[in-house]
């Protein structure tokens, strides 16, 4: 694996395991192990096919072009309408879920050496130190993914392997409750958002330029290798955090600090300070890849979508523009984390599923665009995920 190659699948990697991955557990609790098992492997087919599928419609057009572009050649100004209005809403939604996590766990984590800070100064010194990164480009995040990644990647190994001896196969076993539509479909959302890595696409696409089958390596890799951290990572924290009780994931679910509660559940549950280190580390570094690999996807997308050129003052209004919002919404709602992620798991639905396969539609077989790589499948294939996003998004608003 050459050294581009390997900075793709860890930007992938890191924009997939982070917040969400925190919220996976949580969120799954009523469906039980053995159907977040289950889901877990459907939402990654989906979403896997779904990235490619935008990986094949950006490269019918120029380096740097970003999803507005995108749907606006293969669908019009309909396409280009849909694209503005649910990418924004999705990333935002995820930086103000990311934003709201990483604040709570800043001031979480240095209270332990009695540093007192408020919840809005703790967010905003989270969202300004990485911000800076994202702002220097897609090198620069490139770069310091690349360090946090394989701490993270250290972290969870060793986190699994701790927790691990205290599973208990009484709690994997518990029954899901199936019944409960509204729950189910809403921790369906958030494992779709969990594997919502398909929005840095088009930036990788700018840093390969054309290299389509080094593109499609990166894509295939980066997004099995978080599938099996999802499956580890659901099976130690569902075996050992019962899914009812005074402390477990039912009651965190409706917490205003469900980040912070968890690791004080393992804390409490298991009294290990090598665990209870492990997650906190872990923890931070979700949160923080995630921040990169969204906060990068949207800088480029307000980029292209207004047609400003990366100049210094150009970059600052970007800038602006990228990270006011989600910080606006992180102080207006602190518990925005777990709702800010079950709402990006319907604009998901739209956006990383049902467009890619209207574009990709469109392209090939009404305006005869396509050309180069192509993804298998067929009509077979974007008829599946038409379908699959219409019913999710159907049932959501059901």
């Amino acid at each position: 694996m050459n050294n581009k190659l390997l900075g793709g699948v860890l930007l992938i990697i890191g924009t997939s395991i982070g917040g969400g991955m925190l919220a996976l557990p949580i969120a799954t609790a009523q469906l039980g192990f053995i159907n977040a098992l289950i889901f877990l492997v459907i939402c990654w087919a989906v979403m896997t096919a779904s990235a490619l599928l935008l990986l094949e419609v950006n490269l019918w057009h120029p380096v740097n072009s970003n999803l507005i572009t995108m749907a606006k050649t293969t669908l019009g100004r309909f396409g280009q309408v849909i694209a503005w209005v649910s990418y924004l809403l999705l990333l935002y939604a995820l930086l103000a879920a990311y934003v709201s996590g990483g604040g709570d766990f800043l001031q979480h984590f240095l209270n332990g050496f009695h540093i007192k800070l408020s919840s809005k100064i703790a967010t905003g010194l989270f969202a300004f130190l990485l911000s800076i990164v994202v702002y220097k480009g897609i090198r620069s995040v490139d770069y310091v993914n690349r360090g946090l990644m394989f701490s993270k990647l250290a972290a969870t190994g060793l986190l699994v392997l701790c927790i691990f001896p205290f599973v208990s196969v009484d709690y994997l076993l518990t029954p899901g409750k199936l019944h409960h539509l509204p729950g189910v479909i809403a921790s369906i959302t958030v494992i779709i958002t969990s594997f919502g890595f398909a929005v840095i696409v088009p930036s990788l696409r700018s840093y390969f330029k054309n290299n389509a089958s080094q593109l499609r390596k990166a894509i295939l890799i980066g997004s099995f290798i978080p599938l099996v951290c999802y499956i580890l990572w659901e099976l130690v924290i569902m075996g050992v955090v019962p899914s009812q009780g005074p402390i477990s994931l039912t009651v965190m679910a409706h917490s205003s600090h469900s980040s912070s509660d968890l690791i004080n559940a393992l804390s409490q549950l298991l009294h290990k300070p090598l665990i209870n280190f492990l997650a906190k580390t872990f923890t931070a570094i979700c949160l923080a890849t995630s921040f990169l690999g969204v906060a990068l996807s949207l800088f480029d997308f307000l980029s292209d979508g207004f047609a400003i050129k990366k100049t210094n003052l150009n970059k600052l209004i970007i800038y602006a523009l990228t990270f006011t919002p989600p910080l606006i919404i992180a102080y207006h709602y602190p518990n925005a984390f777990i709702k800010a992620l079950s709402y990006a798991g319907v604009l998901c639905a739209i956006l990383l599923i049902a467009l890619p396969a209207m574009m990709a539609w469109s392209g090939r077989y009404i305006k005869k665009c396509a050309s180069g790589y192509q993804v298998s499948g067929g009509k077979y294939l974007l008829t599946i995920l038409l379908m699959t996003s219409f019913f999710l998004i159907a049932l959501s608003l059901i």
